[in-house]
C-alpha cells in the first residue's frame, strides 16, 4: 500500500537525498565517469579521487585503513568473500571454522557450502535472549580452527554480541575474525581496533544509502590477502576483479559521512521512537519481546503475538509496512531459524513480527503505528475463542 508506514529499515532504507546529491555529481559531471583504473589520464584519475575519497569516509567511521578495503557488491557478497576466501587461503593451516546459528545466510550457506568442499564448522547457538556468550565461541575454538565468524547485531532480533570479548579470544588462539556488520554500523560504534576485528563487512543501504554497493575492510597487519572468489580484470590488487561503480562508491562514503555527523543524535531520537512503540503495545495479552535486553539495536523491535495466526496477522497490519523477519526469510517462505535457536515454537514464530525503524520515521508514525498495531490484535484475538471452539 503507498500510503502504509514503512517500518523495514532492516531490510533496506529510502535513499537520503544528500546521498542521491553525491551519486549524480558523479553521473553527470562529465570529468567523472572514466574508469578509475586508468590513472594514465585525467579522466580515471578524477574518478579514482572519488573513490579514494569514499574510502577515508568509510575508514574513519569504523577505524580501518582505507588502503585495506575491498569494494563489493554488499555485504552479502563481501560476507562470502571473507568467509569462503580467507578459508581458502589458509586452508594448509587448519579447516575447521566457528560461527553461530543465528548468522545471515550469507554466511550460513558459505559455511554450508564448504563443509561440501571438505571443512568442518561449528555452528554456536545463542541463549534464549539472543546472546552468543564469549565463553561457548571460545569453547568451540579447535587447534585446527582458522576463522571466526559472529554478527554484530542481529538482523531480526538487533541484538547486539560482545564482538570486543570475543575478538580478544580469537586474538590470543591467533584465529581470524570476521564481522558481519551490515546491520550495526552507524548504528552503534564499530572500532576494528577495539573489537580486535581483522575482517568486516558492511553496506550502504541498510543506512539510508544505495543498494549494490559495500565493501570488506580488512586489518592489513593480520591479513593481506584472501582468495578471490570472482576472476576477471586483477582490481583490488587481485581480490575483487570487475571495474569499480564510482558513482554507487560515492554513496557509500557520502552515508558514511552522514552516519559519522549524526549517529550520536539520530540513534538517540531513533530509540525513543522505538520505546514509545513498545510501550504502546507491550500491555497487549500475549505480546512478547523477542531479544530482549539493553545490548540491542535502537532500530528493531521483534514481537510475537500469541492467539494470532501469522497470515491473519500480517493481513490485519497491512498498513504498516513490516516483515515477519529477515527479507531473505520472507523471500523463502520458511519459518525464522532465528526465533526457532532462541526456542521459540513453530506457531510462535509464524506470529512474530519484526517492526525497524530509521531516519525518515516521525513521531505520527509511530503514535498511528501503535494504534493500527492495537487495533489488528485486538480483532484478532477477540475471534481466538470462537475458532478454538469450532
Amino acid at each position: 500500500m503507498s500510503d502504509s508506514i514503512y517500518l523495514d529499515y532492516a531490510a533496506t532504507a529510502p535513499l537520503d537525498p544528500r546521498v542521491r546529491d553525491a551519486m549524480l555529481e558523479c553521473m553527470d559531471d562529465r570529468a567523472l565517469f572514466g574508469n578509475p583504473s586508468s590513472i594514465t589520464h585525467s579522466y580515471g584519475r578524477r574518478a579514482a579521487g572519488v573513490i579514494e575519497k569514499a574510502a577515508h569516509r568509510v575508514a574513519r567511521l569504523v577505524n580501518g585503513a582505507p588502503a585495506n578495503l575491498v569494494w563489493t557488491s554488499g555485504a552479502t557478497e563481501a560476507n562470502n568473500l571473507a568467509i569462503v576466501g580467507t578459508a581458502d587461503f589458509r586452508a594448509i593451516r587448519g579447516r575447521h571454522i566457528v560461527t553461530t546459528a543465528i548468522e545471515h545466510k550469507s554466511v550460513l550457506e558459505s559455511c554450508k557450502w564448504l563443509e561440501s568442499q571438505g571443512y568442518q564448522v561449528t555452528y554456536v547457538h545463542p541463549d534464549r535472549s539472543g546472546a552468543v556468550t564469549p565463553g561457548a565461541i571460545e569453547a568451540a575454538l579447535r587447534p585446527d580452527t582458522i576463522l571466526v565468524s559472529v554478527m554484530h547485531a542481529n538482523n531480526e532480533t538487533g541484538m547486539i554480541q560482545d564482538v570486543a570479548a570475543i575478538g580478544a579470544i580469537c586474538r590470543a588462539h591467533d584465529v581470524l575474525f570476521h564481522v558481519d556488520a551490515a546491520q550495526s554500523v552507524g548504528k552503534v560504534a564499530v572500532d576494528m581496533g577495539v573489537m580486535q576485528v581483522d575482517l568486516l563487512s558492511i553496506n550502504a543501504h541498510k543506512s539510508c544509502g544505495p543498494k549494490g554497493v559495500g565493501a570488506l575492510c580488512l586489518d592489513g597487519e593480520r591479513i593481506k590477502r584472501i582468495t578471490p572468489i570472482m576472476h576477471g580484470g586483477g582490481q583490488q590488487r587481485g581480490m575483487r576483479p570487475g571495474t569499480l561503480p564510482v558513482h554507487q562508491i560515492a554513496g557509500l562514503g557520502a552515508t558514511f559521512k552522514i552516519l559519522t555527523e549524526e549517529m550520536d543524535t539520530e540513534v538517540a531520537r531513533i530509540r525513543g521512537l522505538r520505546d514509545r512503540l513498545w510501550h504502546g503495545i507491550k500491555d497487549l495479552p500475549g505480546v512478547t519481546l523477542n531479544g530482549a535486553g539493553e545490548q540491542r539495536l535502537a532500530t528493531i523491535l521483534n514481537v510475537s503475538v500469541a492467539q494470532a495466526e501469522g497470515e491473519s496477522l500480517r493481513f490485519a497490519l497491512q498498513d504498516l509496512a513490516l516483515s515477519g523477519g529477515s527479507a531473505c526469510n520472507s523471500a523463502s517462505g520458511e519459518p525464522s531459524y532465528v526465533l526457532r535457536a532462541l526456542g521459540l515454537s513453530d506457531v510462535l514464530i509464524e506470529s512474530s513480527l519484526r517492526l525497524s525503524l530509521g531516519r525518515f520515521t516521525t513521531l505520527a508514525e509511530i503514535d498511528q503505528a501503535v494504534l493500527s498495531f492495537r487495533r489488528g490484535v485486538e480483532y484478532l484475538q477477540s475471534l481466538a475463542p470462537a475458532e478454538v471452539a469450532v
